[in-house]
């Protein structure tokens, strides 16, 4: 074999294994729960590698470890909810044991964007290596929400990363969720659920329209303290006619109490559906 071709081949296969070890890293920064990649770049990276190896023989085992690397990432993506949509860093100081970067990072978990800015601070220290995150600042769409001012509040003053997306994570799961349910049942019961503010409000109105004035709001907050924990709390407010009101007194006077027994013994969706199907039965 000429010795230029096999340099050449050498060459091509020290760049895909430096390639991949690159792109391992990034991925086990991810997993580790690490804010400092975007799984964006990293997919671009692969398709494009997937790309120019089309009618080129590589050795089968890289290819392998790349779409494995490609399958467990897109994983991590529909486990967590979470997309990072871009990355940038600065480094303010570096010596021989201290570093010290300034990171900017914005993305979406489900359907909630954000944005966070904040210095990093690695030391090492023999083997032992040691990171600090401070000047910590993020910036969220639904922080008008008193709950989620004040936890993005505490986690900025404490500087807590790993918190924070864990939090998000769960708030966001549950706004999804919320935001489904209220899809479905505007879709299956057109006729009887309305959604004044649209799917992202936090709450429904039910209406019969053989009852005139007769009208049930289902109320649905996603609570989240300032140390990270959600809690779904749901509610249900009425509107009856007075002439209505005479009549059923106790039975109207009773819905609510009965509504929080039912998410309590059968959940959200089966208590949601048993009301509808009840309202509508009324003449």
């Amino acid at each position: 074999m000429d010795k230029s071709i096999y340099q050449a081949y050498e060459d091509e296969i020290r760049a895909l294994e430096k390639e991949i070890r690159l792109l391992t890293e990034k991925y086990e920064d991810i997993r580790q729960e690490s804010t400092f990649f975007s799984d964006e770049e990293i997919l671009k990276s692969i398709k494009s590698f997937q790309g120019e190896t089309k009618g080129q023989e590589y050795p089968s085992d890289l290819k392998a470890q790349l779409e494995s690397l490609g399958t467990d990432l897109s994983f991590f993506m529909t486990l967590t909810g979470f997309q990072f949509t871009s990355h940038s860093k600065k480094t303010v100081e570096k010596t021989e044991n201290r570093t010290v970067q300034k990171h900017r990072l914005s993305g979406k978990c489900h359907s909630l964007s954000f944005q966070l800015e904040f210095q990093l601070l690695e030391m090492q220290n023999n083997e032992k290596v040691s990171a600090v995150v401070s000047e910590l600042s993020i910036v969220m769409e639904s922080r008008e929400d008193s709950d989620v001012s004040k936890f993005v509040s505490s986690t900025e003053e404490h500087g807590n990363l790993l918190t924070f997306f864990r939090s998000l994570s769960a708030y966001a799961e549950w706004y999804e969720h919320r935001r489904r349910t209220f899809l479905h049942f505007k879709a299956k019961y057109p006729d009887i659920v309305t959604v004044p503010e649209g799917l992202l409000g936090d709450f429904i109105i039910l209406r019969n329209p053989k009852v005139s004035g007769f009208e049930l709001m289902i109320v649905w907050k996603i609570h989240l303290d300032e140390e990270g924990t959600t809690t779904p709390v749901l509610d249900l407010l009425t509107k009856v006619p007075e002439q209505v009101l005479e009549q059923r007194m106790t039975s109207v006077e009773s819905i609510p109490g009965s509504f929080r027994s039912a998410v309590r013994l059968f959940g959200i969706e089966a208590a949601i559906e048993n009301l509808i199907k009840v309202l509508g039965s009324e003449e």
